[in-house]
């Protein structure tokens, strides 16, 4: 492709220029050959990746609409409702190598009395300094470490929560963190699963590129 036929070229009376990182217009001629290519390079890509993005994303809203029209169909027709009280539901060929699966997860956010439970906790790990195990601890490590975003682990405070301690300073702690918790909204999940017989073990359909 030549220098004036470049898909970002800006004309300015009749020659051809690129913008800049800074905003400045620098003449096509003036630069390398090769940063040229990969300017190109760089921008078909990206185009594609942009038709790809709008695709999958009326795909999704495409499930959505049609599992969501079959359950209205089944519940008209029937009188039965299929999937969770939260809208989380799976379909199945009728040969059972191929399923849809549409799960409805809650963002959940925790609130000050986390910093309660946190104080608890810590009284409970002193008191038992003896005998609290170091697979406790480094639990009790993870849950109050802050991700890159600033918020605890979710998984980490579920997996607390499951430990069995009958203690009741550590019993405060986890009903602290169990009110501290607050539902701010919910994200829809769509996967695609399929395999080669009804026995057969179960593989994902692929959509993200980053586990691709």
């Amino acid at each position: 492709m030549g220098a004036a036929s470049h898909p970002a070229a800006i004309d300015v009376g009749g020659q051809p220029y690129l913008r800049d990182a800074k905003g400045a217009l620098v003449p096509i001629g003036a630069i390398k050959a090769a940063d040229l290519l990969m300017d190109e390079l760089v921008r078909n890509l990206t185009a594609e990746a942009d038709d790809l993005s709008a695709q999958i994303a009326a795909f999704k809203r495409r499930v959505y609409e049609q599992v969501g029209a079959h359950q209205a169909l089944i519940a008209q027709e029937y009188g039965a409702k299929i999937g969770g009280s939260k809208g989380n539901i799976t379909l199945s060929a009728f040969d059972a190598t191929m399923r849809v699966s549409v799960s409805v997860a809650d963002q959940i956010e925790f609130g000050p009395e986390i910093q309660a439970a946190k104080s608890l906790i810590d009284e409970c790990l002193n008191e038992w300094a003896a005998t609290s195990g170091v697979q406790l601890r480094a639990l009790v490590n993870r849950v109050f470490s802050v991700d890159q975003e600033g918020t605890i682990n979710r998984a980490e405070v579920f997996m607390l929560l499951r430990v069995a301690i009958e203690d009741p300073k550590w019993l405060r702690a986890m009903e602290a963190i169990r009110e501290s918790m607050r539902v701010t909204g919910s994200r829809s999940y769509v996967r695609f699963h399929r395999r080669n017989a009804s026995d057969a073990p179960w593989q994902a359909v692929t959509l993200d590129m980053a586990s691709a």
